[in-house]
């Protein structure tokens, strides 16, 4: 199987004959096709993948395109972090494996993230290896059950007498009693989609190791019922104290079989593969908010991501309706949590030296976008925050303006993603302590 690693925009040669590094014809077809398929793949699946007939291109997408024979992974580009060696592209997998981690919530942690992403395995097989790993370690601590409702003809009285069909059906059999009971049940749609997840990526994994742990939890969990994944009971899950510990665990299988993140490819004559796609726009706003959060929060700052909500306009009409909404990527609310202290918006775009351009290469649209909802939010503070590279200030990109007729600023600010997470909350709390240590904030 040819698996490659390219960055975001990256180039793979395709050629004629199978060689090291590139892909041939109908391997480049396959994944065209995987892409396509994708439902983030856009139009003829050129926001995944684009094909230039001698060399394929990435696009501002991040993980794995699986086909047969073949899988292209694709890295977010982080600049000090190469991917052109193993030891660069081990360090890259980790840190998108972090990403992940936080954006979604996985509860993965630092440690099996680096232990992971040591060994040659693709992102795919991380990410099955780590949910085997999780979803063993959660069963062997036991099942969660709870009450469900059954019917059934016993010999004896247990829970109620369901009448109608006792005096229909068993009329003329006085020996069979048609009971309505309550019993402790582990087949939960909770454990469903853990088993529909578990069948799904057995077909997947390469790692022997993996392999041995998906089979041990198809035994454990031979006693739940198999159900296809379009009828998947996701409506269902209820997450409380009982089962908390199994939180995590529903947000990887969401991963695997939600068509937010993935798409299967099946053919009647054999299994294909699963292609998990990330638009590294979404993923860096995600990250981002939820590192927000925790910088935050000992502040007493509340962080909303996509919420505001506010219209830019009303018709002057009898019915008055509003038009054009708003959704900011994230409001930092004061420690009421009502007023908004600053609007973030988060931009996977690279930005320019001061000696290329004045404006540092931040587009028009964007600096029209915020000063919009500055004056729609009443927000005294917007940021607009860029990932760091090397063509930079080796220091964090820092650049603040005052919008004309307004006490309101703009500030532009860049944050180094090759580091650890603890460097992007301290270099977080900096960003805003030194707005508060500019424009004192009162609130209760």
């Amino acid at each position: 199987m040819s698996h490659l690693a390219v960055s975001e925009w990256g180039r793979v040669e395709v050629r004629d004959q199978p060689r090291e590094g590139s892909f041939t014809r109908p391997q480049a077809n396959a994944l065209i096709a995987a892409a396509r398929a994708h439902p983030l793949g856009g139009n003829e699946g050129t926001n995944a993948l684009r094909d230039h007939f001698r060399h394929l291109t990435a696009g501002q997408m991040v993980g794995v395109i699986a086909a047969p024979g073949c899988s292209l992974e694709i890295f977010p580009k982080i600049d000090r972090l190469d991917t052109a060696s193993f030891d660069g592209r081990r360090t890259v997998r980790e840190r998108l494996v972090r990403m992940l981690d936080v954006a979604l919530g996985l509860d993965i942690g630092d440690g099996a993230a680096s232990a992971m992403a040591r060994q040659a395995e693709g992102l795919l097989d991380i990410l099955i290896r780590l949910f085997a790993d999780k979803l063993l370690t959660q069963a062997r601590r036991g099942l969660p059950r709870a009450y469900l409702q059954y019917e059934d003809n016993l010999p004896a009285l247990r829970g109620r007498l369901n009448v109608v069909r006792q005096f229909t059906a068993h009329a003329v059999r006085p020996d069979r009693l048609a009971c309505r009971f309550d019993a402790l049940s582990s087949d939960i749609p909770l454990l469903q989609i853990m088993k529909a997840c578990v069948l799904a990526l057995r077909r997947h994994a390469r790692a022997a190791d993996t392999g041995r742990k998906l089979d041990e939890l198809r035994f454990a969990l031979a006693d739940i019922a198999d159900v296809s994944v379009a009828a998947l009971p996701w409506h269902a899950i209820r997450i409380d104290r009982t089962n908390r510990r199994w939180e995590a665990l529903v947000g990887f299988a969401r991963l695997f079989l939600k068509r937010d993140w993935q798409a299967t490819h099946h053919d009647p004559s054999a299994v294909q593969g699963i292609t998990l796609l990330f638009p590294m726009n979404d993923l860096f706003e995600a990250y981002i908010a939820v590192l927000m959060r925790r910088s935050l929060r000992p502040a007493g700052f509340t962080v909303e991501t996509q919420g505001g909500r506010l219209f830019c306009l009303i018709e002057e009409s009898d019915e008055g309706r509003q038009r054009f909404q708003t959704r900011p990527d994230i409001i930092v609310r004061d420690r009421q949590g009502n007023e908004p202290i600053a609007i973030v918006d988060t931009k996977w775009k690279r930005l320019s030296p001061a000696i290329e351009d004045a404006k540092h290469g931040v587009s028009q649209a964007d600096v029209y976008q915020m000063m919009a909802y500055g004056h729609l939010y009443g927000c005294p503070d917007l940021l607009l925050l860029y990932p760091h590279h090397a063509d930079l200030d080796p220091r964090p990109f820092a650049t603040d303006y005052l919008i004309r007729g307004s006490s309101a600023r703009l500030h532009l600010r860049s944050l180094d993603l090759a580091q650890q997470e603890l460097g992007i909350l301290a270099d977080l709390a900096n960003i805003f302590g030194g707005w508060q240590a500019q424009r004192p904030i009162v609130s209760g």
